[in-house]
């Protein structure tokens, strides 16, 4: 796939909320993921350490309200979109998460996402 099919499949899953499937087609095996200064963990590397993250998330969440994509912007290898997320974590009050998440793209695979946003207050 190129950069730009992988980028419209990305936004097409997401917005169906298809997540796991963005994960098992889209990322290669040796993904980095970079979260922003504050968040629990600034990065983890490979496929299997970025579905276990994910599942980490999912687990804290005990509900979703909303979620939306914005189209993708492509350049050469790489495409970014915004999320905006509306959500309930456990034990916690509902959230609003708004970012910038950049992918890079290499053989038609994810091969690294970083993502730009405010973290929450940890404790």
């Amino acid at each position: 796939m190129t950069t730009q099919q992988v980028a419209e499949q990305l936004v097409d899953y997401c917005r169906q909320g298809k997540f796991a499937e963005v994960v098992q087609e889209l990322y290669g095996q040796n993904i980095v993921s970079i979260e922003p200064d504050g968040a629990p963990v600034k990065e983890t590397k490979g496929l299997e350490a970025v579905i276990a993250k994910g599942q980490r998330f999912n687990e804290m969440v005990e509900e979703v309200h909303g979620m939306e994509i914005s189209d993708p912007l492509v350049a050469d290898k790489f495409f970014s979109c915004t999320m905006k997320m509306d959500l309930t974590f456990k034990g916690g009050p509902r959230t609003n998460m708004d970012e910038v998440c950049v992918y890079a793209v290499e053989d038609g695979k994810i091969v690294r996402e970083e993502f730009f946003f405010t973290p929450m207050q940890q404790g």
